[in-house]
């Protein structure tokens, strides 16, 4: 027998199921199975216990679409949210859409895998894939005019109701500044308050290197940027959105107080099952303020 489960309802029936039998979830699995089964009936008790013990595993990874009293609080009482950009403040991923524009999309794609493999530190991967596209300051100028800032559906709302509500909004992106910057002034957010990569020219506009000060221009760059926000202003809570591994290592002592995952460009398993809180649109965080 075979056992699907698509949707977060089949997983919490079967969960309330488990739990009604107590019989089934105490035992151990691995003693289960180093029984042999002499008759149907045994067989049929085996095949629903790992079913059950499956369920479990799986119950315990959901990732949680709801939010609870905690998460609410937190998030309503925010002193200051942190977005991260690509694929959540905005729809697309920056780098991957100005590598297609000068031509070198496919070669900047195989770079980014390796580096999100874990076969290249981050700081390594910024510089070669910059190398690599090699974009002067006019290639970004013109890249800025041929595409628009594609801004996520209900950001604009979200950033305005946080505004007004005193809460202080940031950007935190290894994305590039002179991509984000226009789309923070779109917002009205202060440009002090973006954290993001600097491209560095020579006098003529060509590309010359990268600023390796910015906190997320390297591994734990994010997290980095985080305490050092709360540091410096005593946030307290502070709520960071995004829908990256990067964007979850914020979740940590001194850092993020609430981490909401979001999954409306892209779903990431392991952001899913790591987040407070895990949403597909933004007018989630709109209707729970």
């Amino acid at each position: 027998m075979a056992f699907a489960f698509n949707q977060p309802s089949q997983i919490l029936s079967l969960s309330v199921w488990h739990k009604s039998l107590p019989n089934f979830r105490d035992a151990q699995c691995c003693n289960m199975t180093r029984q042999r089964p002499v008759n149907s009936a045994r067989r049929r008790l085996f095949s629903t216990h790992a079913m059950l013990c499956l369920a479990a595993s799986i119950e315990s990874k959901a990732p949680k679409l709801d939010a609870s009293p905690e998460v609410l609080r937190l998030w309503r009482s925010a002193q200051a949210v942190c977005f991260d950009v690509d694929s959540t403040l905005c729809e697309d991923e920056s780098i991957d859409e100005l590598a297609n524009f000068l031509g070198v999309g496919q070669e900047v794609a195989e770079m980014t895998a390796n580096a999100m493999g874990g076969s290249v530190k981050f700081e390594d991967a910024l510089q070669m894939r910059l190398a690599v596209m090699n974009s002067s300051h006019q290639n970004i100028q013109d890249f800025l005019v041929a595409h628009p800032p594609r801004i996520s559906k209900g950001i604009a709302k979200l950033v305005q109701e946080l505004q007004k509500r005193q809460t202080a909004v940031y950007l935190v992106s290894g994305g590039f500044r002179a991509i984000i910057n226009p789309i923070a002034e779109i917002l009205k957010i202060p440009l002090e308050n973006v954290y993001a990569n600097t491209i560095l020219y020579d006098e003529k506009g060509e590309y010359v290197g990268f600023d390796a000060a910015e906190f997320t221009s390297r591994s734990g760059g994010k997290p980095a940027a985080i305490k050092a926000i709360k540091a410096e202003h005593n946030y307290s809570p502070l709520v960071m959105v995004g829908d990256g591994a990067t964007d979850l290592e914020a979740r940590q002592p001194g850092g993020a107080d609430l981490f909401i995952g979001y999954g409306g460009a892209v779903h990431r398993e392991n952001v899913a099952a790591g987040a407070d809180w895990y949403i597909y649109e933004i007018q989630q965080l709109l209707d729970a303020l």
